[in-house]
């Protein structure tokens, strides 16, 4: 099975008796559409989920029917339907942080010229649920609902770096499954980060997620334990390694703080 869906099956999940194995079945057919093609066919699917066939194809029935999946006769191939994002838009429109974020996330964006998101994470991935940039400005545009990488950026770099131990250990092993040719080094990053976290209050990543992107990521608090990344970033040619390192992080740790205040 693909490692971002196995993430998280913890074993203790695969024992409760109110899991409903068939849900999370098809909960994880809708996933494999941010790991794939855009359109798939049921064989497509199979073998981004580790499911038998038989058991895609009755799921991907059951959600054509329900209005979460479209199916093509001529390409005999699936794709996202408008239920999905019924729900991504309920999700991310209700979201209070959200909200009560943008107008700092803004202003930040404006006077630093660089492009600010808001995420939150998604098994090995990061994703978009708010990204502020200056009008005409040649900033990281990143729409909501985009998935970052867990291991390099500064999102994911952030997220880690705010869990507890136990948790982040079972994530990192997760990474380590994924990534075995280049895990060694990216681990060495991934301490390096911490480290930063610990000594500074947030995480760099300079062209480790793209060699031509510069980006500071901070974790952002919730008071119901949430936990999200606030970043920003832009070009390498706009804004240095040492203006990110020096300035720019740490005027995002103080953002993160004054949105922390707002009581979200």
């Amino acid at each position: 099975m693909n490692d971002d869906l196995e993430l998280l099956k913890e074993p203790a999940v695969a024992k409760d008796r109110k899991f409903v194995e068939a849900l999370s079945r098809g909960l994880d057919v809708l996933r494999a559409f941010s790991q794939g093609a855009v359109v798939m066919g049921n064989q497509d699917i199979a073998r981004i989920t580790g499911l038998p066939k038989p058991t895609v194809s009755r799921m991907t029935y059951t959600l054509t029917k329900l209005g979460y999946l479209s199916y093509s006769p001529q390409l005999e191939k699936y794709q996202l339907d408008s239920g999905v994002l019924a729900l991504g838009y309920a999700y991310v429109s209700n979201l209070r942080v959200r909200q009560l974020a943008k107008p700092y996330m803004d202003e930040f964006a404006r006077s630093t010229n660089t492009s600010v998101g808001l995420t939150c994470r998604d098994r090995l991935s990061m994703i978009y649920v708010e990204n502020c940039r200056p009008a005409e400005s040649t900033s990281l545009r990143m729409d909501v609902g985009v998935r970052l990488p867990l291991a390099t950026t500064a999102a994911g770099r952030a997220y880690l770096a705010a869990m507890k131990d136990d948790e982040r250990s079972h994530v990192l092993d997760a990474l380590a499954a994924r990534n075995p040719d280049n895990w060694t080094e990216m681990h060495a990053q991934l301490m390096d980060s911490l480290e930063d976290y610990r000594q500074h209050g947030f995480c760099l990543s300079l062209g480790n997620w793209d060699r031509n992107v510069n980006a500071a990521g901070v974790p952002l608090f919730l008071q119901d334990g949430t936990i999200m990344a606030l970043t920003c970033g832009a070009p390498s040619y706009l804004v240095s390694e040492e203006k990110v390192k020096n300035q720019l992080a740490h005027q995002l740790a103080m953002l993160a703080r004054d949105i922390e205040r707002l009581g979200v």
